[in-house]
């Protein structure tokens, strides 16, 4: 887990980070106590998590946090370490910030902000396989930490679907679900075999050819070469049921029955 502590106070980055490293054993930690320093290493590093102080010189915390999430990743875990009070509703309103925690950090309020991030660095919890996919919060497929782009937009959403129908479906299944609103189902068929292709050529070319699984009328993938918070959900991984927060393939209307399911066995 990359981690980052930026104060301009170098003893209260020294603490913070000892501090970590009895939370996180293998973190990987880097430092800094000048803010436009800071924003150049997470652009170098794009970090899961960044401990971040309010008040400092120049760049103060909040347009760092705000610099980041722009130029950095906006999922980044934003975790501000502070004396003031008097910004906690800008930081999670406006920020979506992962914590605040009011100085001196214990290490139990440590403990409980990395149990609880906004967004966990799922892939370093799940395992190492070279295709990982993550389906809580929006669905998002990568090969060795890389996100995977298609030609079609429809191409993920189909690779989301086999992921959520536990890997194999028949071409008659993709169309009424993908193209569940749709009534113009004529030229649907041809779509998909497009969408395969594109499939097929983009994981080849990546080198995981063998993960998709052909058959007459149907696509599948071996769901035993990707790892999957959902997957991983379903075997009751304490890591995969701590990273579900409530959302599951968002960005797709037909995940909302597995969701529905997911909600249940949260309960």
């Amino acid at each position: 887990m990359k981690i980052m502590v930026v104060d301009n106070e170098e003893l209260a980055v020294k603490t913070l980070c000892n501090t970590i490293c009895e939370v996180i054993e293998d973190a990987e930690i880097t430092r800094s106590t000048d803010s436009v320093e800071a924003l150049n290493i997470a652009k170098d590093i794009n970090p899961d998590i960044v401990f971040l102080d309010i008040d400092m010189p120049g760049m103060d915390g909040m347009k760092l946090a705000k610099e980041i999430k722009e130029s950095v990743n906006p999922k980044v875990n934003i975790i501000f370490t502070t004396g003031y009070s008097e910004y906690l509703e800008e930081a999670f309103t406006k920020l979506r910030a992962s914590g605040y925690l009011m100085k001196p950090v214990t290490e139990k309020m440590l403990r409980t902000e990395i149990e609880n991030l906004r967004y966990p660095p799922h892939f370093e919890m799940l395992g190492s396989k070279a295709v990982r996919v993550r389906a809580f919060g929006t669905f998002e497929v990568y090969v060795n930490g890389t996100p995977v782009n298609f030609h079609y937009v429809k191409t993920k959403e189909l690779l989301a679907y086999l992921i959520d129908r536990d890997g194999m479906c028949s071409i008659s299944e993709l169309e009424e679900g993908i193209f569940e609103e749709s009534e113009e189902r004529a030229d649907h068929k041809s779509y998909i075999r497009n969408m395969i292709s594109d499939l097929i050529k983009v994981f080849t070319e990546l080198k995981c050819k063998d993960v998709i699984i052909r058959k007459y009328g149907a696509i599948g993938l071996d769901v035993s070469q990707i790892d999957c918070d959902y997957y991983e959900y379903k075997k009751d991984n304490p890591a995969a049921i701590n990273s579900f927060r409530g959302e599951y393939m968002s960005q797709y209307s037909w995940a909302e029955n597995t969701l529905g399911t997911l909600m249940f066995k949260n309960e």
